[in-house]
């Protein structure tokens, strides 16, 4: 499968149909789904590897893994109603290598290669995507984590502070279907970045094995 069947096949899934605007459950979009997955699969980072998808919401990005060869996928998220969403695009695929974990990040503590996430940004929640951050670099050695573009100083700081380095930045014109009352515009869209870091060479020596 490449790039670009990829895209379309992630851009037929199930998304939100109450988005609960606390949680800022937005969907990914497919295309950019598909360009950094199809990145970390080019760089060693999905086939044959254990994923956590944290706050996967519908699955998009774990979903993506799996087509791509993951060994195994975790999908982390506590919203029943996103699980019951994913679990039906869960059937769209023929494998049965991954685990559904209904509960907060915070209560995930299994260890896995890489985490792959797109978190609140924390707009309703200040620093909810910073907590998703902190969590993924004490599950994986590789993370790669979506945030708004306008924090970049501040996540590379901490970043740099959980002893990892960014490897690669990538940005993005995410856009944001109106899903919400407070939507003025059918689409709106705002500068996200991606990142993916990596642990210090005197961390993890070894990849994890489940």
């Amino acid at each position: 499968m490449g790039q670009k069947d990829l895209a379309i096949f992630l851009s037929k899934l199930e998304t939100f149909k109450s988005p609960d605007m606390k949680n800022e459950q937005y969907s990914t979009d497919s295309e950019i789904a598909a360009e950094i997955l199809w990145f970390a699969y080019m760089n060693e980072d999905i086939e044959g590897n254990i994923i956590t998808d944290s706050g996967a919401g519908t699955g998009i990005l774990g979903i993506g893994a799996l087509l791509l060869g993951a060994k195994k996928v975790f999908f982390v998220e506590k919203d029943k109603e996103a699980v019951n969403i994913l679990k039906k695009n869960l059937e769209k695929l023929d494998t049965k290598n991954y685990e559904i974990i209904n509960k907060d990040i915070n209560d995930f503590k299994k260890k896995c290669d890489v985490v792959i996430q797109n978190p609140p940004f924390g707009t309703k929640e200040a620093g909810a995507d910073i907590k998703f951050l902190e969590k993924a670099t004490s599950l994986a050695k590789i993370v790669y984590s979506f945030h708004k573009s306008e924090t970049k100083r501040f996540v590379n700081k901490k970043i740099d502070q959980l002893k990892f380095d960014m490897t690669h930045y990538f940005e993005f014109d995410f856009p944001l279907k109106k899903t919400m009352d407070h939507h003025k515009k059918k689409v709106e869209k705002i500068s996200v970045g991606c990142w993916r870091i990596k642990k210090h060479k005197n961390g993890f020596a070894k990849k994890f094995k489940e």
